[in-house]
């Protein structure tokens, strides 16, 4: 399986980032990037760049599901259907020596079924209270990384095709610091998997990346680049931290 890492850089202000994240005394910078398997062994650690934090949105529900296959129902058992995908998460912590890896951060992720809708919430089109498929949390291990298993995800009216992403940390001092983005898919690859059940039967999606509102205040700069894997795909994104 042929693997490449991506980087783009994007350097804001201190001012901009403290702005756009409202968060006293705390910089967020992060990287996109896809990381081999052998890349601890031919490289640094990345570069640490700054990219936005974007809204929380109508769906989370703190439900603290401390898993890594997020895909079941804990209550039935049932899976969600859909191409598997297999997401990592990479927290760095940010100093003057560079990024070292954040380990113990708590990583929440997501997101909509192949059909559009979320779990344990009631909305117009849906109520899905009581089920909690496609969300859960992970601690970072050593490395700063949580992994999970989830499905590539569907489409809803108004929103392009993306993930959610929440990142806490513990008190450190009198403070604890939190921070919340979403993740984007190309829309060629998403017209691709689109093509198949079980999203193949949601019907054409009415919104790609350039319509929605929210991935134009930066979701070019948190793209996922997926890689192929036997049964499904596998992608890695990095986010850092600097708490000063």
């Amino acid at each position: 399986m042929k693997h490449h890492r991506l980087h783009r850089r994007l350097l804001l202000s201190r001012r901009d980032v403290l702005t756009g994240f409202g968060i006293a005394g705390a910089t967020w910078l992060m990287e996109q990037a896809f990381v081999p398997r052998r890349a601890a062994a031919e490289s640094a650690e990345p570069s640490c760049l700054v990219l936005p934090q974007q809204t929380e949105g109508p769906y989370f529900v703190d439900e603290r599901l401390h898993r890594s296959d997020i895909r079941s129902d804990p209550s039935t058992g049932q899976v969600t259907r859909g191409i598997p995908l297999q997401l990592t998460i990479r927290t760095m912590g940010i100093s003057a020596a560079g990024c070292q890896p954040l380990a113990g951060a708590v990583v929440d992720i997501w997101q909509c079924d192949a059909m559009g809708f979320y779990s344990d919430v009631r909305d117009p089109w849906f109520d899905t209270i009581g089920k909690k498929f496609l969300r859960g949390y992970q601690m970072t291990d050593a490395r700063g990384e949580a992994r999970f298993l989830t499905i590539y995800p569907g489409w809803y009216p108004g929103r392009t095709v993306h993930i959610h992403v929440k990142i806490r940390t513990a008190p450190l001092g009198r403070r604890s610091f939190d921070f919340t983005s979403q993740l984007y898919f190309d829309d060629a690859l998403t017209d691709q998997i689109f093509s198949h059940p079980p999203y193949v039967w949601r019907g054409a999606r009415t919104t790609r990346n350039r319509q929605d509102w929210i991935f134009r205040q930066g979701g070019d700069r948190l793209m996922l680049d997926p890689t192929p894997m036997e049964n499904g795909y596998a992608a890695t994104f990095t986010f850092g931290l600097r708490l000063a």
